[in-house]
């Protein structure tokens, strides 16, 4: 018998987790079983050669856009929400390392003290070196999410797709909490989620995705085993990509 693991559907990949995640079944704040859980998810793949860059939100910490609703200045908010994401790296971090995975934080607005400035070059040579990046600090630009940082980040690393990893089970016509009829979509055309206005990203990443050809894979992360299944090339979640 063949003691060779199963191939992997992908070589480089963004994996994007959103604040609200590693909350887990809390509000805010960090569930220490819900990210220990997605720590040894995580570095199983990695273990099997994966490169893989991961974005994080902070939502879980502060929200930003909320806050300025509410009004607070929305450049200050916005830098407030940065530095959760900078909180959330170092969490992450710490309970991948216990795993015995091999990391580097990186963020877009300078922390030297816990973590290296976003370097392009650099965070490609850590891939290659199968260290795990991990970048905080959205784009250092307010006004901008994570989402859009995914989006960047993805294509100026070469990443074969993006992994928007999520509460809910794929893209919907409509949302399938309210509405029983919901349907999901297992592929979907970037231009037919453009036009039917399905919301999976901000306008902004979304468009950096689809002029780039990067596709995206929106799946609920949640379930165990998930994250697996969807490296492996099992039909997990919603594909968007160009077709035609």
């Amino acid at each position: 018998m063949s003691s060779e693991q199963p191939k992997l559907a992908y070589k480089r990949v963004l994996l994007k987790l959103s604040g609200e995640i590693l909350a887990g079944q809390d509000k805010n704040g960090i569930n220490v079983a819900t990210i220990s859980s997605m720590a040894r998810q995580i570095v199983s793949i990695v273990k099997q050669g994966v490169e893989l860059a991961i974005v994080i939100g902070g939502g879980n910490i502060f929200r930003g856009m909320k806050a300025a609703s509410e009004g607070m200045d929305r450049v200050t908010a916005d830098y407030m929400g940065m530095m959760g994401t900078v909180i959330n790296a170092l969490a992450l971090q710490d309970f991948l390392e216990k795993e015995g995975a091999i990391t580097r934080v990186q963020t877009a607005i300078e922390v030297k003290s816990v973590a290296e400035p976003f370097i392009r070059r650099k965070a490609i040579r850590h891939l290659e070196k199968k260290r795990i990046v991990i970048m905080a600090g959205g784009t250092g630009n307010p006004y901008f999410t994570t989402d859009t940082t995914s989006a960047l980040r993805a294509v100026e690393l070469g990443a074969d797709v993006i992994l928007k990893a999520t509460r809910v089970d794929g893209v919907y016509d409509k949302d399938p909490l309210k509405y029983p009829d919901a349907v999901k979509y297992e592929t979907i055309s970037f231009n037919e989620a453009w036009h039917k206005e399905l919301k999976i990203m901000d306008s902004t990443a979304f468009t950096l995705c689809m002029e780039n050809k990067m596709p995206i894979i929106v799946f609920d992360i949640s379930v165990p085993g998930n994250l697996e299944k969807v490296f492996n090339g099992e039909r997990i979640g919603t594909l968007i990509q160009n077709m035609g």
